[in-house]
Formats: C-alpha cells, structure tokens, sequence
C-alpha cells in the first residue's frame, strides 16, 4: 500500500493514499483512536488559535477529540454540529453536505438548544481536514443563521487546494 508521510506536530504519521472516487485518491488522515496525534494536533492549534474567538463549532465524529484538546488547553466551549437529527433536539438547524470522503449527501444539525451560545459570538469552527469546503460551507451558513460570526477556521490538515483562510498544520494533495 502506498503511503503519504506527515509531521502532526512533533508527531510522525505514514497516511494509506485511497482512492475517494474515480481518478481521486488521499492520504487518508483518521484520528479517531490516535491519542499521540490528537493530543498534539489539538495542542499545536490551540496555539494558533485567534484570542477573540468566544467558542468552537465541530462537526460529529472524527473532529470531535480535536475540538475538546482545544477546549481543553484554551478554556474556550465547544460545541457540537450533530450528523443525524434526535427527537430530544429543540426546533434544529439543518443542511445537507455533500463531503469528498463520503461523496454521498449528509446532513449537519444544530440543536436549537445550542443556538444561544453561538448567538453573538465569535466561532471557531474546527475539523479535522479541510478538502472541497461542502463541510466549511454549511457549518458558516448554521453559524451565521443563528447570528454568530466565524472568526476562524481551524484544521489538522487542508487537502486538495491550498486554502489560505485555514489556520491548519499542514497540507495533503490529493493524487491520481
């Protein structure tokens, strides 16, 4: 299996290149169960972190580890975008995605319970890689419906395109 190597902040990983469709492969970044790299990715944004953002906004899953360390280290909340919509949930906020690596559509649901505490704020948004910007894109159109303002974008990784407005620790192509 071919191979992409990254530095994660102190941390060496050898990422599996995949193919995500006909003709596009990644190196497949998967935090989830990596305590080294999590702690230290999560530790090397806080760094980079702007000092006006009031909370972090994170997609379900395989940001949700990284979102917490960051939580963690600054003090600052976070707050979790659900991928599947609960009956406990108060009047949510949804849109749909559509995400390079799961390259079918999704949903990404606010609780209304956790409008207030985006209201007036200044967001964060934190995800483990940045790639065609489906996932950036319906997180800032939640955020800004409920009346926050995203004051940065942070990730472990970008993909594809460089992405200049990432605040990020590194960049991954994509292959062919």
């Amino acid at each position: 299996m071919k191979t992409y190597s990254v530095d994660i902040n102190g941390v060496q990983r050898d990422l599996p290149i995949v193919e995500v469709a006909p003709g596009v492969s990644v190196a497949l970044f998967n935090m989830l169960g990596d305590t080294d790299v999590t702690e230290a990715a999560g530790e090397g944004l806080a760094q980079r972190l702007p000092a006006e953002v009031d909370v972090l906004v994170t997609p379900e899953v395989k940001a949700l580890p990284l979102a917490h360390v960051i939580s963690r280290v600054t003090g600052k909340p976070y707050i979790v975008i659900r991928k599947t919509q609960k009956p406990y949930m108060v009047d949510p906020i949804v849109r749909e995605v559509i995400s390079i690596t799961t390259g079918k559509p999704q949903v990404l649901v606010l609780d209304g319970f956790d409008v207030a505490k985006i209201r007036g704020k200044k967001v964060a948004i934190v995800d483990d890689v940045v790639s065609s910007g489906g996932t950036l894109k319906s997180l800032t159109d939640i955020i800004e419906e409920v009346g926050g303002e995203v004051a940065a974008v942070v990730a472990v990784f970008t993909e594809g395109a460089e992405r200049p407005e990432v605040i990020s620790l590194g960049h991954l192509p994509l292959f062919d």
